[in-house]
């Protein structure tokens, strides 16, 4: 007898081709005899929307609730549809067990997104099959310290942000490196990002593209007025901290991955590494990562030959 499987499916509930793309989703695993599985909130608006399509009862009926007998440790899979935002977020549902996470873009770039929505049947088809492989993602561990005393702990796969609270006041820190103090400035904000976060805000930022595949922490200021203030690309084991100057005018705000925040008032600390727990990607395409910069930001690339060629003419 076949060992059971389950496969997270998590999608954006408040946009319709994520909920349709979900019914397709959900259909194909249940005849391939997988079992579907969904958080509460998301399972209640699936049901509230199936009522209204062509799914039939059984097969919404299949669909397990995540949390209910303790399914999160038999999770062999998370399936997203939805852009990088709802990735974020099925990587952060499942982030105590590290379960693979696959994203099928139904936004607009969809940097972490393995698969287009036009290839969603042929995805769904390939983890039936077990046909795929998985890629650690290098993540963060961010702690907050006030007082001497740790006050917040959390995690980032693309970036820990610390920024101004209130648009007219700038943010006075120090940004230390392995324990060494490295410079002070006032600015809009820091941020720390992850290889992978590196074609997300650091990017917007100004910061460099890093290949997934490279281990480096980077640091990237924000409008920071000082003649040093350059983007910095640091070793991977590296303790990074920023501190809130007691001068700072007014109080900061730490955001990670955009999803979790904590207050910083002046004198808080941010401290960030390399957390010992990779997110985990899978992937059905063996896709280059400079293919996948040329297509997601449509660069141009006509009149390459390719050294094929060129050794021919």
């Amino acid at each position: 007898m076949n060992e059971p499987r389950f496969v997270l499916v998590v999608s954006h509930t408040r946009r319709d081709d994520a909920i349709a793309a979900a019914q397709v989703t959900v259909q194909q695993l249940v005849a391939a005899g997988i079992t579907p599985v969904m958080t509460s909130i998301e399972l209640q608006e699936f049901k509230n929307h199936a009522r209204d399509s062509e799914l039939s009862p059984d097969i919404v009926a299949k669909v397990a609730e995540l949390g209910n007998g303790c399914l999160e440790s038999q999770l062999e899979l998370v399936m997203v549809l939805g852009g990088d935002g709802t990735i974020l977020k099925a990587a952060e549902i499942v982030r105590s067990e590290a379960v693979p996470v696959m994203g099928i873009n139904l936004g607009h770039i969809g940097f972490l997104a393995e698969s287009e929505r036009d290839g969603l049947s042929d995805t769904v088809q390939k983890v039936v099959d077990r046909e795929y492989v998985i890629q650690d993602r290098l993540a963060l561990d961010v702690s907050v310290i006030v007082g001497g005393a740790e006050v917040y702990r959390t995690w980032a796969l693309n970036e820990a942000t610390i920024e101004k609270s209130a648009r007219e006041r700038m943010l006075e820190v120090v940004v230390e490196v392995e324990g060494n103090p490295l410079s002070t400035f006032g600015c809009d904000g820091i941020v720390v990002s992850t290889p992978t976060g590196s074609t997300a805000y650091a990017f917007s930022a100004g910061g460099p593209v890093v290949w997934p595949s490279v281990e480096a922490l980077l640091l990237v200021p924000l409008s920071a007025h000082a003649l040093f203030a350059r983007p910095l690309v640091i070793k991977p084991d590296a303790k990074l901290a920023v501190e809130v100057l007691y001068r700072s005018a007014g109080h900061g705000i730490l955001w990670c991955d955009g999803r979790r925040s904590w207050e910083l008032p002046p004198g808080a600390r941010v401290e960030v590494m390399k957390s010992a727990t990779p997110v985990r990607l899978a992937r059905v395409h063996e896709s280059s990562f400079t293919n996948r910069l040329v297509s997601k930001f449509s660069l141009p690339v006509a009149g390459w030959r390719g050294p094929d060629e060129r050794a021919t003419s």
